[in-house]
């Protein structure tokens, strides 16, 4: 089947598998200018809290090589890059503007020559086999066409006893916690869009894509899939939130 005959998801509508990603370039790029701003309103600033905890666990050492993909404004980059002296990053993203954005922040300047910033599609990378010794995807899986691509490019890109980490939002276990966060969320977030970024459709978007993301170790079990080995979850706030973390062994 071809990817106009194939279905997928853009939040709760059904379309063709091939018109997905140009729908999710859309989205980033009329939200692209007020994007951190409304990470911090959204999230109360806790989506900050998430990233540091991301880094806690991933550990950067010194020298590594990171590709942090759908990696917009250079949050998760930057983050690293500061935890690791003589390490680099490459900050992939499919969306231009998003990386336009990221490169007018004070950290991309003082970074300059430890950063790349690169167009890209997380299911087909433009890098070689074994390149990177950590890939991240911070809130950007649940965007991806077909996630078992992207699984399986991020397994190809990584070196022997490379590691893959990724930030998303997921699903509380708790099922009253889970009607009261998605009371807030399709309630309140579209709102928010609409006064702050002018764009209420693109932030419907983004909580019905929250919504239809994999619960937690169903996207465990994809990892795996993928080909990584010692595969482990860890729930952040309640599990409005979770990091995923595999090796490549």
């Amino acid at each position: 089947m071809s990817d106009q005959t194939k279905t997928t998801h853009f939040g709760f509508q059904t379309v063709a598998e091939g018109e997905k990603a140009g729908m999710v370039h859309g989205v980033f790029t009329r939200v692209a200018s007020r994007y951190d701003v409304m990470n911090d309103v959204m999230s109360v600033g806790i989506h900050r809290l998430w990233k540091d905890a991301m880094m806690d666990w991933l550990a950067p050492r010194p020298g590594q090589h990171l590709l942090d993909v759908a990696g917009g404004t250079g949050d998760v980059a930057f983050r690293f890059l500061k935890r690791a002296p003589g390490a680099t990053a490459t900050v992939l993203d499919m969306t231009e503007s998003m990386l336009i954005e990221g490169r007018k922040r004070a950290e991309a300047e003082d970074m300059a020559g430890r950063l790349d910033w690169i167009v890209g599609d997380a299911m087909a990378l433009p890098f070689a086999d074994r390149t990177f010794d950590v890939y991240t995807i911070s809130f950007g899986i649940r965007n991806v066409t077909r996630i078992p691509d992207a699984l399986k490019e991020a397994y190809r890109v990584l070196k022997p006893g490379g590691r893959l980490m990724v930030l998303e939002f997921s699903q509380i276990p708790n099922e009253g916690l889970q009607w009261l966060y998605d009371r807030y969320s399709f309630n309140v977030i579209p709102v928010m869009g609409q006064i702050i970024a002018n764009d209420r459709d693109s932030y419907q978007y983004l909580v019905e894509s929250i919504r239809k993301f994999p619960d937690q170790e169903t996207f465990a079990a994809m990892i795996r899939e993928a080909g990584f080995s010692q595969v482990k979850y860890r729930n952040l706030s309640m599990g409005i939130a979770a990091l995923h973390s595999g090796w490549k062994i």
